[in-house]
């Protein structure tokens, strides 16, 4: 099995065709081969950096986002909560959802094929007063509840302001008073 590829080598191969990373309002690490595993304190020298994307690859922890400050497209930290409207995380290996909530304007979530397997990771989402386009499947969680024809009813219940789950709108039939 090989070594996977680090955010510093990642980089790098972003620098041949881009420039300076570090320059950079776009940073595209998308489907490295090998794929990054971790996220390292190479992530902090993307000073200009907006809109991070991180997408399939093989990273299985939140980690290193606090020099991200101007970014409003990566991941989950403090650093970015008041400002990020879209996280594309899709086709990692992510399994807990610890520290989400600190992304209270979040607008866009799109995280299928990853490995959230427990409602209790996902009623972290809960927390997010401005979600409203969800994308989810492919992990353990959804393929379960969608088998036994649950899913999108339970998590219309548990996110109201929800207008978009899996790429079709929720269509919400309101009482009538």
């Amino acid at each position: 099995m090989s070594k996977g590829t680090t955010i510093k080598e990642a980089l790098a191969k972003f620098e041949e065709k881009n420039g300076k990373a570090s320059d950079c309002k776009e940073v595209k690490l998308t489907g490295m081969y090998p794929p990054i595993e971790k996220m390292d304190a190479s992530l902090s020298t993307l000073t200009s950096c907006e809109r991070l994307s991180l997408s399939t690859n093989a990273i299985e922890k939140i980690a290193n986002l606090n020099g991200l400050s101007k970014c409003n497209n990566i991941l989950w930290s403090e650093a970015v909560g008041d400002t990020l409207m879209q996280l594309w995380i899709s086709n990692n290996n992510i399994e807990k959802l610890k520290g989400i909530n600190v992304l209270k304007k979040l607008k866009i979530l799109w995280m299928s094929n990853n490995k959230v397997a427990e409602w209790s990771e996902f009623n972290k989402l809960i927390e997010m007063p401005c979600l409203e386009d969800l994308l989810f499947v492919g992990n353990p969680l959804e393929e379960k509840q969608s088998a036994d024809g649950t899913w999108k009813d339970e998590v219309a219940k548990k996110l109201p302001k929800l207008k978009k789950l899996d790429g079709v709108p929720i269509v919400r039939h309101e009482e009538e008073d």
